[in-house]
């Protein structure tokens, strides 16, 4: 007798599978703050080194306190982890409630590309925490802008896009609280125009203003985004 052969799917889950994005939207929250705290401790509270400031006293930082440098670097690399793995289970939670849309995707190469840009930001300090590499300032302040430049703007337009894609779908399709889907919407049009620090020196100030309040954005759609696929109204 020849089997049956079923087009259903093998594991017909009607809620998603995966890592719990709010968890993880803790897990990059607290790293990243760790990496503040650390170096501040580590540093005797100096200010970390601003590519735009006088090069004289991030050098003497750089040569002073590389354990800090080093220390700041792998929390900031660490933090990338959670943040690829938080955008990975957004989207595909988006995916499995049936959103066919392109914020989807936008949202899932806006995320990639944030966690990317941190993770060079991350091992720009740590090569700038090697023996000699800062003794040189034209090597070191080269190496100082590519950092600051993958972990500011690079990093805060990449995230916007993770923010507005997120937003979207969740603001029309009411998969998460409207207030959070809003919030989203604001940080991630900030978060586009941070990309005129490339000429203005003076929308760096955008960077925090993105940063900090996204990570209350983060931990709330990943503790409110739904799991279980909206029930169809029967006729």
């Amino acid at each position: 007798m020849t089997p049956s052969i079923s087009n259903s799917p093998r594991f017909p889950f009607d809620r998603h599978r995966g890592p719990h994005p709010g968890i993880l939207a803790i897990i990059y929250t607290l790293l990243f703050v760790v990496s503040l705290v650390l170096f501040g401790i580590l540093s005797n509270g100096a200010q970390f080194p601003r590519p735009f400031g006088p090069l004289q006293t991030a050098q003497q930082t750089y040569l002073q306190f590389p354990d800090a440098i080093r220390i700041n670097a792998l929390f900031e690399f660490g933090a990338a982890i959670p943040l690829g793995l938080f955008t990975a289970a957004v989207t595909s939670r988006l995916s499995f409630l049936g959103v066919n849309v392109t914020g989807v995707s936008i949202a899932l190469f806006g995320g990639i590309a944030a966690s990317v840009l941190f993770m060079l930001s991350g091992l720009s300090g740590w090569i700038l925490s090697q023996p000699g590499v800062a003794n040189d300032v034209n090597i070191m302040h080269a190496i100082q802008l590519l950092g600051f430049g993958c972990g500011g703007v690079g990093f805060t337009v990449a995230f916007g896009l993770l923010m507005a894609g997120i937003s979207v779908p969740c603001l029309f399709g009411g998969y998460t609280p409207k207030w959070i889907a809003w919030f989203g919407l604001i940080l991630a049009g900030i978060a586009e125009l941070s990309v005129l620090s490339l000429v203005a020196p003076q929308a760096v100030y955008l960077f925090p203003l993105v940063r900090f309040p996204s990570f209350i954005w983060m931990i709330a759609a990943g503790f409110t985004l739904i799991k279980k696929r909206p029930v169809p109204v029967s006729a």
